[in-house]
């Protein structure tokens, strides 16, 4: 018998999420059924729509998020043992997977091409799954080439752009020809997104007025504006934008940790969005799931070309869930935050 360790939902969050908003239980699992397998956690994802998509689900409920895990035990021949799955099965150690049954998302588990294979012998991480493998890849990949349609020559400006989406949507952007300008909150980030990265220019919006640096380094103006963050800068980067821009809404990280009825002041964007026949919208990766193969193989092709890099900040165990999960709110990894139990 198989004893698997959980984080329970037992307070749902209210402002910054609590330590005690969660508990750390056991639980023996039965024997596994005909059709059902077994797995064992080996990276877990944290990720910020964590924090609102849990309020949706009863407390007692098992922490929601994904993880890459090996199949140890197996009567489903479709998932042999050895094999990995890429899956919403919480923040778990070990979880009976029964395909028949309901899944989070409705996305059941996946198995996990061997990422040694894929790269002709290169090893790559399994982690990857969760990072520019997995769904930050495909939201960076259809959140930024199908909602902004980006065209060579044009100016590309990215908010949380160190993070696992920003820095994948920057990336996509150098690659399609574009200017990148990321905005991030420390000069480490900023170094990195244009050392490494090759964006052409980062602001700390910590350190520096974002309006006014965004003058200098788009001179021309901005034609595409991928938000994952919402709030002040949103609008001010709306009000430097070019007639007939395109604005990609992925996320409103800034406001998480706030109540409905206290979300931060922001500029109003009516007047802007009107005079430039500005195209805003809003999207989850879901309404592209039909098409996730080709967001996997080309962010793979880019990747083996060396034009797609990426970072992991990876947290060592599993009762370090909680930890990991308050500092990538609060902007404190640098790519995709993951968690190795």
């Amino acid at each position: 018998m198989v004893t698997a360790k959980k984080f329970v939902l037992v307070k749902h969050f209210e402002g910054e999420p609590k330590p005690d908003d969660l508990k750390l239980e056991t639980e023996e699992l039965p024997a596994i059924q005909d059709g059902e397998y077994l797995v064992e956690a080996e990276y877990l994802s944290v990720d910020p729509y964590m924090r609102p998509y849990s309020a949706r689900y009863p407390l007692g409920t098992t922490m929601i998020g994904s993880q890459i895990a090996k199949i140890i035990e197996s009567k489903n021949p479709d998932f042999p043992v050895g094999m990995r799955v890429s899956g919403y099965m919480g923040w778990r150690t070990h979880t009976i997977v029964n395909m028949e049954g309901e899944h989070v998302f409705d996305s059941p588990p996946r198995l996990l091409p061997e990422m040694k294979t894929l790269m002709r012998m290169r090893f790559l991480s399994p982690s990857l799954g969760l990072g520019v493998m997995g769904m930050p890849g495909y939201t960076a990949y259809f959140g930024f080439l199908e909602v902004c349609k980006p065209r060579a020559g044009e100016t590309l400006v990215v908010t949380g752009a160190a993070g696992a989406v920003g820095s994948h949507v920057g990336q996509i952007g150098r690659i399609m020809g574009l200017t990148v300008i990321g905005i991030t909150g420390s000069d480490e980030k900023c170094q990195w997104l244009t050392e490494e990265l090759r964006f052409d220019h980062a602001i700390n919006y910590k350190t520096q007025n974002v309006e006014a640096e965004l003058k200098k380094v788009a001179p021309n103006g901005v034609d595409c504006f991928f938000d994952n963050v919402g709030g002040e800068i949103a609008s001010t980067i709306i009000y430097q934008m070019n007639a007939f821009g395109r604005v990609s809404i992925c996320g409103s990280i800034s406001a998480y940790n706030n109540d409905a009825s206290e979300y931060p002041k922001a500029t109003i964007i009516q007047p802007a969005a009107v005079s430039k026949q500005l195209k805003i919208e809003g999207f989850l990766v879901w309404r592209w799931a039909d098409r996730f193969s080709e967001a996997f193989k080309t962010n793979l092709e880019w990747i083996q070309k060396e034009r797609l890099l990426y970072r992991e900040t990876v947290t060592e165990g599993f009762e370090n869930m909680f930890k990991a999960f308050a500092g990538m709110l609060k902007g404190e990894n640098i790519g995709k935050a993951i968690v190795k139990p």
